[in-house]
């Protein structure tokens, strides 16, 4: 019989040492292999205590025993469960078709794990210590978890497939000499990715990633100050909810749960960039209670993004740039004080059908605002705001605001034209207020009635009307309607300025008043 035949008839191969004979049984079994000593400080794969030669196995006979390892005993189904296990060598089953279950907890892994282009049923490593995982192009059937687990050179899921869940909570990832700590883009996770209270120290990048259901990042830190993005995201596609929100810490809260009042909670942090430009989202991006930690020259970008809903609820930045530039939004859920400073917001293009303002957000507040994100005049914001106002049944308010951007208007014009809009300012408010007009308009009367009945007025014909005052000062103001008087009746000296001023007048109410009635037809 050859030592072949005997391994796949389950004979232990004879260089195995005796920790690799536990684990070859234990996995015939598809039982626990645990080498754990029992002192949780020694046992801490994170740790510094050396572990013996007997808690060592070598990667070599893993791999052996995924790829083509020996029969479960009879009514036991194969598979590898390692806890408190150092691997020697470097796990390699890159291509390979693993059928065994793989679950490995508190191990302790020499050199990297190479999965690419692999294909697992369920691969799961939990608080594992792992010098880096290359996984391009991986692809599970089920679950790939990765929880606690501390990689110190990076992870690469580039193009990877996950059946369902891909879990990253509470891992720590370093950067790898490309400046990413975790590279997956074009990943496909079929439903949820979750990687609540993970710290990332480099560039996350999701570039065209696809997630099935909902992506949470709650509680986790993205550090990234050697670089320009501590998140790089375009073109993400997330079916359900992006959460960027806290998360509890210290205690067993299942994802997607709100932690009970008095638990301490982690908010999600970046520090460096974050871009999700051109991304889709089907139920909302939310940013509650986020902190964004910004450069000058860095923003957080979400260009083109669409979403049913987007939560803009977390601190201000007080550095860098917000940029909504082109982003289409149902519901604006937002916070007066979580928006930039004037010069860093940048919204040109940016649709949103309502406003759901949390706490105070005055109208005032609101139109500095739109003010702040148009650093030279552009109608755009103005209008938008003004339609969604309108379209809430807010008339007024939705007034005042393209009354504020005819004068956001007025300053950028040349002096003479910027006069003309101060004086349709000062009449009838550029035709928002038209109520104006007929206050000005019953002045310029009682004032020319009382001015004008003392004025020497000798009739022009010898037929004539009776002189009255109030119908020469009301026939002077209404152009076009002549009601007689103006003709019939000479006035000479500072009267003839005065009539005149009483013509120009009221051309100005006029012409003031039709434009602002244009305004309001075309406004619909």
């Amino acid at each position: 019989m050859t030592e072949e035949t005997g391994v796949r008839g389950g004979d232990l191969p004879d260089d195995l040492t005796a920790a690799e004979a536990g684990m070859w049984q234990a996995f015939r079994n598809g039982t626990v292999y645990d080498l754990r000593c029992g002192d949780a400080e020694v046992d801490d794969p994170h740790g510094g205590h050396p572990w013996g030669p007997e808690r060592a196995v070598r990667a070599r006979i893993i791999a052996w025993l995924l790829l083509d390892g020996p029969p479960a005993l009879a009514g036991r189904v194969a598979s590898l469960k390692l806890v408190g296990v150092q691997v020697m060598g470097s796990l390699d089953v890159a291509g390979g078709t693993v059928a065994p279950y793989v679950e490995m907890k508190s191990c302790r892994f020499e050199q990297e794990v190479l999965v690419p282009e692999a294909r697992f049923a369920t691969m799961r490593m939990v608080n594992c210590s792992v010098p880096r995982l290359e996984a391009a192009r991986v692809h599970t059937e089920g679950d790939l978890h990765l929880p606690r687990c501390r990689f110190h050179n990076g992870v690469r899921l580039t193009d990877a497939h996950i059946g369902t869940d891909l879990m990253l909570n509470e891992a720590v990832v370093h950067r790898d000499r490309t400046g990413r700590s975790i590279a997956a883009d074009g990943m496909l996770v079929g439903q949820d990715l979750q990687a609540e209270l993970l710290e990332s120290y480099g560039e996350l990048s999701l570039r065209s990633a696809k997630v099935g259901v909902s992506l949470s990042l709650r509680g986790a830190r993205l550090v990234n100050p050697a670089g320009r993005l501590a998140l790089n995201a375009p073109q993400l596609t997330v079916e359900r909810t992006l959460y960027l929100t806290p998360a509890g810490v210290g205690g067993p809260w299942l994802s997607g749960t709100t932690p009970a009042r008095g638990t301490r909670v982690q908010r999600f942090e970046a520090q460096g960039g974050v871009r999700l430009d051109d991304g889709r989202f089907g139920d909302a991006v939310d940013l509650e209670r986020a902190r964004f930690v910004l450069t000058d020259e860095q923003e957080l970008s979400l260009r083109r993004v669409q979403a049913p809903e987007l939560r803009f609820l977390g601190d201000r930045p007080l550095r860098g740039k917000v940029v909504l530039s082109g982003a289409r939004i149902a519901n604006l859920v937002d916070r007066a004080s979580a928006w930039p400073a004037p010069g860093n917001l940048h919204m040109g293009g940016f649709v949103y059908e309502n406003l759901v303002p949390q706490g105070p957000f005055p109208l005032t507040e609101r139109l500095g605002w739109v003010t702040a994100a148009t650093a030279e005049y552009n109608p755009e914001p103005y209008e938008r705001l003004a339609a969604v106002l309108r379209g809430a049944g807010e008339d007024e308010d939705a007034r005042e605001v393209l009354l504020a951007k005819q004068r956001r208007r007025r300053e950028s014009l040349p002096p003479a034209a910027k006069v003309w809009g101060y004086v349709q300012d000062w009449t009838v408010a550029y035709g928002y207020r038209p109520g104006r007009a007929a206050v000005w308009m019953a002045v310029l009367w009682a004032a020319g009635s009382l001015a004008f009945a003392h004025a020497g007025h000798p009739p022009v014909n010898t037929v004539h009307p009776v002189w009255n005052p109030a119908l020469y000062t009301l026939d002077l103001l209404l152009p076009v309607i002549d009601l007689g008087q103006v003709g019939q009746w000479q006035l000479r000296g500072g009267w003839q300025w005065l009539s005149a001023a009483m013509v120009l007048l009221g051309w100005i109410l006029a012409t003031t008043v039709a434009a602002g009635a244009t305004r309001l037809l075309r406004r619909g």
